[in-house]
C-alpha cells in the first residue's frame, strides 16, 4: 500500500495555515517565482515539457505539448486562463486549493505566465464559487501590494496582470473554447476545432493557453525540484501527484493526494477510504467524474497495454492512472469517484445524470440537443411509472447517434453514462418495468 504524499494538498486542512500572503511567504511562497523570473522563458518550458505533467482538468492532455503548440510568431499578446470552472459532477479538488491555498494558484499562474511570455492571465471561476472569487480576489490584491503581480514585477521589467471572471454556473463552460467565448461576453457556445485551437486562434482570436487550477499548481513544484525529478513521482507516462476526490458510498469519504498510478483502485476503496459502508457491498464505480464511463465491480478486464504488457485486472486491480483506466475502456478524467453499493438502483441513478447533462447542454449541436433531452425523457418516464421493456434498448439507440457528430467533446460526456450503463447493467434495465410495478403494488398494498 503506498503512502499519500501531499504536495499539491500540503497545506490543506493544516491547523494554523491560513490562506494570507503572509502566511504563504512564511511558508517559503512566492520564492519559487522569484527565482524563475531570473531564467529564460524557454528553459522554464523545457522544465514543464520533461517532467510529463498531464493536464488534470479531464482531458490528461500533456501540458508542456499544449505550451509547445503555442503560436508565439504572430506578433500577438498570448493569453492564460485559468479553468477554475470545476463543474464535473463528483469533482471537489479545486475549490479547496482556491479556499484554502489560493496563493499556491496565484504563484503557478504567475511562473506559467512568464514562462509563455503572457502578460494578461484571467481566472475564470464558476459562479457557484462566490467565495473563492472574493478570496482570490484578495490574494492578487496581496500580491499586487507585494509586487509579486502587475508592473514591473522584482524591478525585472515583466508586467503581468491576473483578472477574475465569474462564470454564470453552465458545465459547458468547463470546456475551453465554450470558456473563452464566455470570457469575451458571448453564450458559451464551444467552437468548432479546427480553426479555432486556442494555441492559435484562442481569447479575441489570440494564442491563448488553458490550464486547469491543479495543473498549474504543479507547474510551481516542476520548476522548484526540476523537470527530471517531478518525472520520477508516480509512473511513466502518468507523472507527479493525482488528487482523487472520493465520494458516495464509502467510509470515509473525502480528497486524497497519491503518486500517479501507483494506487490501485482497491486500495483506494478499501484501504484509504474504509470500505464500504457496514452490510454493504461496493456495486460500481465511476473514475473520473460522472461522464466517465462507469465499471461494475465483479468484471475482469484482459488485454495488452501499449508496450505490450498483457493485463487481467478485476475493478479491484486498476491501477489509477490515465492509461490504465483507458485501456479498460473509461478515463481518469477529472478525478472525482463516485462509488456506488448494492443499495443503488441503476435506472434510477442514471436517470439522476440524464437529468443535469440535458440540462447542461448548450443546445449548438442537434444530435447533443435532442439526444440528451431523449435520454432524460425515457429515463424520467421509467422511473415514474411508465418504464416499457425496450426501453433500454431506446437508451442506447440514442445515446449511439451523439457522439462524434458535436463541435465539442460534450456529445460524449452525455452519451457514455448511458451508454455504459446499459452494458454494464443491461438486465437491471430488462428488469426494471416489472420490479417498479411490484414496488408500486407493494405500496399501495401498504396504503
Amino acid at each position: 500500500m503506498p503512502e499519500e504524499r501531499r504536495i499539491i494538498f500540503q497545506h490543506i486542512d493544516e491547523v494554523g495555515y491560513t490562506n494570507d500572503i503572509d502566511c504563504y511567504l512564511r511558508h517559503g511562497g512566492y520564492e519559487v517565482f522569484k527565482s524563475a523570473v531570473t531564467r529564460k522563458p524557454e528553459e522554464l518550458r523545457d522544465e514543464v515539457k520533461k517532467s510529463g505533467l498531464r493536464g488534470r482538468g479531464g482531458a490528461g492532455f500533456p501540458c508542456g505539448v499544449k505550451w509547445g503548440l503555442v503560436d508565439r510568431k504572430s506578433g500577438k499578446p498570448i493569453y492564460l486562463i485559468v479553468n477554475a470552472d470545476e463543474s464535473e459532477p463528483g469533482t471537489f479538488k479545486d475549490r479547496y486549493i482556491i479556499h484554502q491555498d489560493p496563493h499556491q494558484l496565484i504563484e503557478g499562474t504567475m511562473i506559467s505566465c512568464f514562462a509563455n511570455d503572457v502578460k494578461q492571465a484571467y481566472i475564470y471561476i464558476r459562479g457557484e464559487f462566490p467565495d473563492g472569487a472574493k478570496i482570490l480576489e484578495k490574494a492578487i490584491q496581496e500580491a499586487k501590494a507585494k509586487n509579486l503581480v502587475g508592473q514591473n514585477i522584482l524591478g525585472t521589467g515583466y508586467s503581468c496582470e491576473i483578472y477574475i471572471h465569474r462564470g454564470a454556473g453552465a458545465y459547458i463552460c468547463g470546456e475551453e473554447t465554450g470558456l473563452i467565448e464566455s470570457l469575451e461576453g458571448k453564450r458559451a457556445n464551444p467552437r468548432i476545432k479546427p480553426p479555432y485551437f486556442p494555441a492559435v486562434l484562442g481569447l479575441y482570436q489570440c494564442p491563448t493557453i488553458v490550464n486547469n487550477v491543479e495543473t498549474l499548481c504543479h507547474v510551481k513544484h516542476i520548476v522548484a525540484m526540476g523537470g527530471d525529478e517531478f518525472a520520477k513521482i508516480g509512473t511513466p507516462g502518468n507523472t507527479g501527484t493525482r488528487v482523487f476526490c472520493v465520494s458516495g458510498h464509502v467510509q470515509r469519504p473525502g480528497y486524497y493526494e497519491f503518486p500517479a498510478g501507483t494506487i490501485t483502485m482497491g486500495q483506494l476503496l478499501n484501504e484509504v477510504c474504509g470500505g464500504p459502508l457496514p452490510g454493504r457491498t461496493f456495486k460500481a464505480v465511476i473514475p473520473g467524474g460522472s461522464s466517465a464511463k462507469i465499471l461494475k465491480f465483479g468484471e475482469r478486464f484482459k488485454g495488452k497495454s501499449r508496450a505490450g504488457a498483457e493485463y487481467d485486472w478485476g475493478v479491484e486491480d486498476v491501477p489509477m492512472d490515465f492509461d490504465s483506466l483507458a485501456m479498460i475502456g473509461t478515463m481518469g478524467g477529472s478525478g472525482g469517484v463516485i462509488v456506488m453499493d448494492d443499495s443503488v438502483n441503476m435506472v434510477e441513478a442514471l436517470a439522476n445524470i440524464n437529468a443535469f447533462y440535458s440540462h447542461e447542454s448548450c443546445g449548438q449541436c442537434t444530435p447533443c440537443r435532442e439526444g440528451s433531452l431523449w435520454m432524460k425523457k425515457i429515463s424520467s418516464r421509467m422511473v415514474h411509472g411508465e418504464a416499457r421493456k425496450e426501453d433500454g434498448a431506446l437508451l442506447k439507440s440514442v445515446a449511439d447517434q451523439i457522439p462524434g457528430r458535436t463541435i465539442c467533446a460534450f456529445g460524449e460526456a452525455c452519451s457514455w453514462p448511458t451508454q455504459s450503463f446499459l452494458a454494464k447493467f443491461g438486465d437491471e434495465f430488462e428488469a426494471y418495468p416489472e420490479a417498479k410495478k411490484s414496488k408500486s403494488a407493494d405500496a399501495n398494498m401498504l396504503v
